[in-house]
């Protein structure tokens, strides 16, 4: 993503420079249209960014959310395990050793 941004800031810059020198406009016009072409990569750098940042986020709870499914899983086989010990080695009441 950050070698098309760059690309793309790339292109923005070139095609600005060829504006300015072939464009049969005046001073006051190009000056405006290259403020124009500024903003608007400034309002798509920051479109991305916000939108990267959203994407970061969404990873991030969907880790948090594997990793506590992960440790209900390992509690849940704790507990079993300790039942089944426990069944295992404590003495069954009632039965008789003849």
């Amino acid at each position: 993503m950050t070698e098309k941004l760059l690309w793309f800031l790339a292109g923005v810059g070139l095609g600005t420079l060829a504006g300015v020198l072939y464009a049969p406009q005046s001073g006051d016009e190009t000056r405006e249209t290259l403020r124009s072409s500024a903003q608007q990569g400034r309002e798509f750098v920051a479109d991305r960014t916000q939108r990267a940042r959203e994407q970061a986020n969404q990873w991030v709870e969907r880790g948090r959310e594997v990793m506590n499914d992960q440790k209900e899983n390992f509690r849940n086989a704790y507990e079993t395990g300790r039942q089944a010990y426990q069944e295992a080695t404590t003495p069954k009441t009632g039965t008789t050793n003849s």
